[in-house]
Order: C-alpha cells, then sequence, then structure tokens
C-alpha cells in the first residue's frame, strides 16, 4: 500500500499540468475541465501529503481546490461577464434632433 500512495505523485504531478494548460485555452469547455483536472489533482496530492505527512502541502492543495471550485463556477456561462465598460447594456442608437 505505501508504493501506491508513493507512486500518486506521479499521476498528481502530470493532471496538474494537463490542467495547467487545459485552464490556459481560450475555450471555455477546455478551461471547464482544466478546472476540474485541477480539482483532481488536488484530491491527489492530498492523499498524498497526507501518506507522507506533508501537512503544509495539504493545507495547500486545500486552499486551492477551494479555489478551483470557485473558478469552475465563474467559468459558467451564467457568470459571464460583458466587455469593460458596457455593463452587459447594449448601446442605444444615437437619437436625431
Amino acid at each position: 500500500m505505501d508504493s501506491l500512495f508513493a507512486l500518486i505523485q506521479w499521476p498528481a504531478m502530470a493532471v496538474t499540468l494537463l490542467a495547467a494548460w487545459l485552464v490556459s485555452c481560450p475555450g471555455r469547455r477546455r478551461r471547464y475541465w482544466g478546472f476540474w483536472c485541477f480539482i483532481v489533482s488536488n484530491v491527489m496530492w492530498i492523499a498524498w501529503g497526507w501518506h507522507d505527512g506533508a501537512y503544509s502541502l495539504i493545507a495547500l492543495q486545500a486552499g486551492l481546490f477551494l479555489l478551483n471550485l470557485r473558478g469552475e463556477r465563474q467559468n459558467e456561462p451564467s457568470h459571464a461577464t460583458a466587455p469593460a465598460g458596457t455593463a452587459g447594456a447594449r448601446a442605444s442608437p444615437p437619437q436625431s434632433q
């Protein structure tokens, strides 16, 4: 069982790199999956840290987990923001006088 936990750090590292690549993509769908990959990697790192007694790593990953949940929610279409200065309103055509 110890060797299983010792090996978890390599897949966790790979999933973290994949997540970073996906989150940096311009497409909303890839960013969505990137945040979920980050969440999976957070859980993997917490499991490895618990086994190894790396409590500061566990605290870091717990904080990042919460930030990734926030990022995943902010990436949803209902949270899309309008371009700066528009406040979501459409410009009305100039009125003639």
